[in-house]
């Protein structure tokens, strides 16, 4: 029998503002000091809270980061999370994200103190993976996966010769195998994966077409990939690819999609000399070395070395090493030294303190280079959503029936099968 599974568009008040205040209706209860039982009538609109208990809610979550711009619509899933850069574009266009995997105890640390949470931050997604019904049901899953070896190169001779395969072979191992049984077992309405752009190449293209023959083939979504630079919403050249699957066909087309023109330069997201720590300046013996190891592989002509920009400029990736000594990116200082960007300033340069957003950095400064290195960059994100918004809208607000999918054994190299249905 096939499995009809309906989604409303609309949550009630009560459980919105529980939503926004990062509490479960059984901390709601405790704080409006009324019964859980209560509690559930209000949430499910058997009965009315009182205003004074909507004020209190309203109270409660008028202290988060604000990135929640409407009622939620839809439930969401936040994958290798890091500090939540994929959530806020999400978040933004009315979903709910109801469970967050990172492994990180830095990133879970920044992570928490920038979003109010119904729901504890899980580590290790591979235990999840092994068991999916301890992940919630979800409309939409969101993932920066890692882009790890598959233990298996061979998959693109198999496809050559029209061997079959699947992707519990060809991808076992990998953080990606993980991500494609959570969708085997949830079967969510729409997925957004994102990875670096050498992800196409990876070798030698086998690791690309692996992913697409799984996404499409063997888990059956319809799926749009394209590489998107954050220069046109931020002053720095970042290209990642981003992976798009719908369960339906729909007529969102990524590739069609028109961005902004023109974008802002450094000098928009630096703070002023006079409040920049003089920390941040290069010390004068790595000063010397940088210049030193520039111009030694410039006599080979090779391009290594330290890149130095200033407020018209546009710069170059940040990366997760860049704690060690900001090389690929050093702001200009007249009269003086050279300085990296201040964690603040990357925060802007990723797109996490924007606007009327704050971001907050908890960590140390080597953390918070490593955390805004390995993270998206938000508008970037924050478009794709707003792109995608009417679509998910209309999947979600129909019936489908889902067809019957066979039991899926998932077997892990040292461990016992696990069973996941599709």
């Amino acid at each position: 029998m096939a499995i009809t599974r309906r989604r409303s568009l609309q949550r009630n008040d009560f459980r919105h503002l529980c939503d926004k205040a990062g509490l479960t209706l059984e901390e709601a209860a405790s704080r409006l000091e009324v019964s859980e039982r209560t509690v559930y009538r209000y949430a499910n609109g058997t009965s009315r809270p009182s205003r004074l208990a909507l004020s209190v809610l309203r109270d409660a979550g008028s202290d988060g980061p604000g990135f929640e711009a409407e009622p939620s619509s839809f439930r969401f899933i936040d994958l290798f999370a890091g500090i939540g850069g994929l959530r806020i574009g999400f978040q933004g266009i009315g979903g709910h994200c109801v469970f967050t995997s990172e492994w990180d105890p830095n990133a879970q640390k920044t992570y928490a103190q920038n979003f109010r949470d119904n729901h504890p931050l899980a580590g290790d997604i591979r235990e999840y993976a092994e068991n999916p019904d301890l992940i919630p049901e979800h409309d939409v899953l969101l993932g920066g996966f890692p882009c790890q070896p598959f233990s298996i190169a061979g998959v693109s001779k198999k496809n050559a010769l029209g061997r079959p395969h699947g992707f519990l072979c060809d991808t076992q191992g990998t953080l990606f195998f993980d991500t494609a049984q959570i969708i085997a077992h949830h079967r969510p309405a729409a997925f957004v994966l994102e990875n670096v752009k050498n992800l196409e190449s990876h070798d030698k293209g086998r690791t690309f077409a692996t992913i697409m023959n799984v996404l499409r083939e063997e888990l059956g979504y319809h799926v749009q990939t394209r590489v998107i630079s954050s220069e046109h919403w931020v002053p720095q050249k970042r290209e990642r690819i981003f992976i798009v699957g719908f369960r339906e066909p729909t007529d969102f087309n990524l590739k069609a999609l028109k961005l902004p023109a023109g974008g802002p330069k450094l000098g928009s997201i630096l703070q002023p000399h006079d409040e920049v720590d003089p920390k941040y300046t290069l010390t004068e013996r790595l000063w010397e070395y940088l210049q030193g190891y520039k111009a030694k592989h410039a006599s080979k002509g090779n391009g290594f070395g330290f890149s130095l920009f200033g407020p018209e400029d546009v710069t170059r990736t940040l990366s997760a090493r860049y704690y060690k000594d900001g090389s690929e990116i050093l702001v200009a200082q007249p009269g003086k030294r050279p300085r990296r960007l201040t964690p603040f300033e990357c925060a802007r340069l990723m797109g996490f303190d924007r606007g009327d957003r704050r971001w907050k950095i908890p960590v140390s400064d080597t953390q918070a280079y490593r955390q805004f290195g390995n993270a998206v960059v938000v508008p970037v994100v924050e478009f794709l959503a707003e792109a995608m918004k009417p679509y998910l809208a209309t999947a979600l607000a129909g019936t489908f029936d889902l067809p019957d999918v066979a039991p899926v054994i998932v077997t892990r190299p040292d461990r016992e099968p696990a069973r996941a249905h599709g």
